[in-house]
Order: C-alpha cells, then sequence, then structure tokens
C-alpha cells in the first residue's frame, strides 16, 4: 500500500498518544423542552482545542460512535471568513513549534496541514465503533493527501465511496478558466 511521507511526520505519527488527557467539565446546560428528560439525547458541545477534545471523549466513547462526520479546514490560505483556513495562524505554528520543532518552521502549507490533520484521525478512528463509518468533507486542494492518510489510517479497503457533490452553481472568475464548481465528503468504514 502507497503511504505518504512529508515533512514533520515522523514527530505527529503517535502524537495522539503524547496528547494529556483531559476531563471534560459541566460548563452549560441545555433547556430540553418541557416533560422531555433533561439530556435524553446524551448529546454534548465542546468548546475548545479538537485534539484535546478528541482526546477528552476516549474515556468515555472509544469505539462506541456509530458516524463522524468532520469538515476540516480545507488548507486553502482563506484568513478572510471566520473559520481561519490558514495553516499559519498563530496557534497552530504555535503547536508545531512544540510537535515538531525547529523543522515546522521549514514545512509547506501541505506538511503543515497533514501535521495537523494526522493526530486528529488517530484519534477519530479510536472513537469509531467497529460497524461505524467516518465521512469528511474536502475540496481538491488536499483530496488527494487526504485519501491517503485515510487509507493508511483506516485501511484502503474500507474506502466505502468518495461522493462528490456540486458546491457552486457557477464557475465564477477563476482566471485558469478552469471551473471548480465541487467538493468531496470521503467515507470510509471501521471493518478489519
Amino acid at each position: 500500500m502507497p503511504t505518504l511521507t512529508w515533512g514533520g511526520k515522523e514527530k505527529v505519527v503517535n502524537h495522539h498518544h503524547d496528547v494529556p488527557l483531559r476531563t471534560l467539565k459541566h460548563k452549560y446546560v441545555f433547556n430540553a423542552p418541557e416533560g422531555a428528560p433533561v439530556n435524553s439525547s446524551g448529546n454534548k458541545i465542546i468548546h475548545g482545542d479538537n485534539l484535546e477534545a478528541l482526546k477528552a471523549l476516549l474515556p468515555e466513547y472509544e469505539g462506541r460512535i456509530k458516524c463522524i462526520y468532520i469538515d476540516p479546514p480545507y488548507n486553502t490560505g482563506n484568513e478572510g471568513w471566520i473559520y481561519n483556513d490558514n495553516v499559519n495562524d498563530p496557534k497552530i505554528r504555535k503547536w508545531l513549534g512544540q510537535v515538531v520543532g525547529k523543522e515546522g518552521e521549514d514545512l509547506s502549507r501541505h506538511d503543515k496541514w497533514l501535521c495537523m490533520m494526522y493526530p486528529r484521525l488517530k484519534l477519530l478512528h479510536r472513537l469509531l465503533a467497529d460497524d461505524g463509518a467516518i465521512f469528511v468533507s474536502i475540496d481538491d486542494i488536499e483530496h488527494g493527501n487526504l485519501r491517503v492518510i485515510l487509507d493508511e489510517i483506516f485501511g484502503k479497503s474500507n474506502l466505502l465511496a468518495n461522493f462528490v457533490w456540486q458546491s457552486k452553481d457557477t464557475p465564477g472568475n477563476n482566471s485558469s478558466g478552469i471551473a471548480e464548481t465541487h467538493n468531496h465528503i470521503l467515507a470510509y468504514a471501521n471493518q478489519e
């Protein structure tokens, strides 16, 4: 099976083991409609670093989640909207400095994105039930890289589908003359 190598990979492949286990603090209460049992859904809203949040979920949910959907940063470099999609964000740079070290300063945008994604996907794999599935949205910028690391973590034979969906109705003003009007959702099972 092909594997993907990138700058910093050797430092992040097992980083999910080094993330300290944190306890989730019950801070907010959702008022259910009258007559409905409180917290009958079992849903949680977690505010904080997603790597630490995923690790905090392990004690209660490891191997128990049937369906995971994530919409990670697409690594477009766009900083002009509410969800910063630039891997040069100060939080990511700080994290890379701590985990990857000095080498993190010289990484390409794609290397940084892969370093950020890999430990999170490893934790998501641990959370997924044996009969569960994960769905990951992405565009063409990181689709190829994401597909290879998902093959590595979940197993190439567990690819269920690469859903391609139309994300724009019009091609826009792309100077290359090629319209990028679609995105992907990669779906993987969690079977041996």
